[in-house]
C-alpha cells in the first residue's frame, strides 16, 4: 500500500489504514474526493464492517464540516489538538473550535517560517 498518499495517511490516522489500496483503486486519492464518499461507495471500495463503515462516515462528515487541512495538522503532530482522535473518527460530538484550529495552524506557520502575508502569499498593492 502506498504509504505517501494523503488518503492513506488519512486512513491510518483513523486506524483503517489496512483500506488504502482500496480507497486507491477505486479512485478515491484525495480528500476532497473523499468528502464526497456514501453509503454506496462504502460497498465499491469493499467496507463491509458496520463498524468500519460508522468510523468512515463519522470521519467524512468531519472532513466536509472541518475541511481536509485538518487531516494535514494531524499528521504532522497528532497530539496538536486534545481531541484529535475525536475530530477525524470517534464517537463523540465535541467538536474542535475554529479557534483551537487557528491556533494551531498559526504555530506550525510559524515554526515552518511562513509568513502568509508576505510574497509569495501575498501580491503587494500596486499604487
Amino acid at each position: 500500500m502506498p504509504h505517501h498518499n494523503i488518503v492513506c495517511e488519512w486512513l491510518r490516522t483513523i486506524g483503517l489504514a489496512h483500506y488504502g489500496e482500496s480507497f486507491l483503486e477505486n479512485g478515491y486519492d484525495e480528500l476532497e474526493i473523499c468528502k464526497q464518499i456514501g453509503e454506496i461507495d462504502l460497498d465499491a471500495i469493499g467496507v463491509d464492517n458496520p463498524s468500519h463503515r460508522g468510523k468512515l462516515l463519522k470521519s467524512v462528515r468531519m472532513l466536509r464540516e472541518k475541511g481536509a487541512a485538518i487531516v494535514y495538522v494531524l499528521i504532522n503532530d497528532p497530539k496538536a489538538l486534545s481531541s484529535s482522535n475525536e475530530i477525524l473518527a470517534s464517537d463523540c460530538d465535541t467538536p474542535v473550535t475554529m479557534k483551537e484550529l487557528e491556533a494551531v495552524m498559526k504555530r506550525h506557520l510559524e515554526a515552518d517560517g511562513i509568513r502568509l502575508t508576505a510574497h509569495p502569499y501575498s501580491t503587494p498593492v500596486s499604487t
